[in-house]
């Protein structure tokens, strides 16, 4: 009976892992495709072809895409660690300070929130701002779904040994000085890791970069796949290639760096 039951659980797993990755392979072979064969039925392309991908770099501004993406992607990530972490530590710190307790409750809650949501207050604030089309307008209103990352961080400070804090306390250092010289160190693995989580995310953001800098040729790389289509007639090909393209930095972090991510989220609690 256990044995069934494995190998049930077994062909659940190898069924749930096939259907998520049936699209990307296809969308992959495709993208290899000649023009004039994108719609066969025959999934392999045979012959391959790099066609499409010499369409997405020499006709469109992939480059420019794709940088725009990687930094508007570094510039949430870091802004958002730098706001997490203090936040994290103080939760850690003062954790007998009165109303700390509701501001636990209120970042785990914010959690609960669709970013879809704040969509309207953002917008008219990067508007009065004057932020729209400008990459600033992009990351800064990101800030606002960094709850997972103060808790995540924050149960990774508590796992930190009290008696290297409470070492350093009666040693004389300011809570500033603990964070920097005791806390920093030992959280790099987990700061790591957030960090890869948050890059990922942000790399994908669609609806924020659309709204915010509408221009198809200036824009993330997301929204910016749209200059593929056109009124008249679109161009899949080229724009799965550029698909293709574009998903390659995130698949090459995740792959280097997926025992991390695990390990974030497996450890984090631990005391």
């Amino acid at each position: 009976m256990r044995r069934g039951d494995a190998i049930g659980r077994h062909a659940l797993v190898i069924t749930a892992i096939v259907a998520m990755l049936f699209p990307v392979v296809l969308a992959l072979a495709t993208s290899f495709k000649p023009v004039t064969t994108i719609f066969d039925l025959n999934p392999i392309p045979v012959p391959a072809s790099l066609e499409n991908y010499d369409l997405a770099l020499g006709r469109f501004p992939i480059g420019r895409l794709l940088f725009n993406t990687f930094v508007m992607a570094i510039g949430v990530t870091v802004t958002t660690i730098l706001v997490a972490l203090p936040g994290a530590y103080a939760l850690v710190r003062f954790d007998r300070a009165r109303g700390r307790g509701l501001v636990l409750v209120a970042v785990g809650a914010s959690l609960l929130i669709p970013p879809q949501a704040l969509i309207i207050p953002q917008f008219l604030m990067t508007a009065r701002l004057g932020w729209q089309g400008h990459t600033i307008g992009v990351i800064i209103p990101q800030l606002g779904v960094s709850a997972l990352a103060v808790l995540l961080l924050r149960d990774h400070i508590r796992a930190i040994p009290q008696s290297l804090i409470g070492a350093a306390v009666l040693e004389g250092a300011t809570s500033w000085e603990i964070l920097r010289h005791v806390v920093l160190g030992l959280l790099r693995p987990a700061l790591g890791a957030v960090a890869i989580l948050l890059f990922i995310s942000t790399w994908n953001e669609f609806l924020w970069p659309l709204l915010v800098m509408p221009d198809p040729e200036d824009t993330t790389i997301q929204p910016g796949l749209a200059l593929f289509l056109g009124p008249e007639s679109s161009q899949y090909g080229p724009m799965l290639a550029a698909s293709m393209l574009a998903s390659l930095p995130v698949v090459a972090i995740y792959v280097l760096a997926s025992r991390r991510i695990a390990d974030a989220f497996l450890h984090s609690g631990v005391r």
